[in-house]
């Protein structure tokens, strides 16, 4: 097995800023399909190739992307994302700059997960044995601050675990997950 990726904490308001820009997600969801270049990403994506090739730069300078030489011809560059476990100071550590960015992302986040959803389900009856992988679960632990982060940490490791297997298995799909945990008020 890979590597797990080292612990990135997110600082940096330009950056998260960064990671709640719109665009920047939609070419994050093209990047999980593989690697792309401003040109093919433009055309997925219906926007210019200058806009693309500028967020791809912007996501590179910052660590999210990297280049991808061995597809390159003259001046066609191609980007993959870089493996990465992000995460965002807690909330107590957060200027109030901080939390307005990590709260939009998250509702961006939230709003990408109805879209797939959806899309998904259009899906459903032309996918075989795919349909059959939709996994749903609502829990509540009962749990004080730091067993909490333990399950974090618990599931972060699980995610690695089975997220940087080889993918050149065929039969292999990706699968999104995605986890959010708060307390009831």
């Amino acid at each position: 097995m890979a590597d797990r990726p080292p612990v990135r904490t997110i600082t940096d308001i330009a950056v998260l800023r960064l990671l709640a820009h719109p665009l920047r997600r939609r070419i994050e969801e093209q990047l999980r399909k593989g690697p792309v270049n401003a040109t093919s990403l433009a055309q997925a994506l219906g926007e210019s190739t200058g806009l693309t090739s500028y967020h791809l730069r912007q996501l590179a300078k910052h660590g999210f992307v990297e280049e991808v030489p061995e597809l390159a011809s003259g001046k066609e560059r191609w980007w993959r994302a870089v493996p990465g476990d992000r995460r965002f100071p807690a909330y107590s550590e957060q200027t109030d700059e901080m939390r307005t960015a990590t709260a939009e992302m998250t509702r961006h986040n939230l709003a990408e997960l109805v879209e797939l959803y959806e899309a998904y389900e259009r899906a459903a009856p032309e996918l075989g044995e795919w349909a059959d992988a939709f996994l749903f679960s609502r829990a509540t632990i009962r749990v004080d601050p730091a067993q909490l982060r333990e399950f974090f940490e618990e599931y972060i490791q699980l995610v690695q675990r089975y997220g940087l297997a080889d993918d050149s298995d065929p039969d292999r799909k990706a699968v999104l997950l995605r986890m959010f945990g708060f307390p009831e008020i």
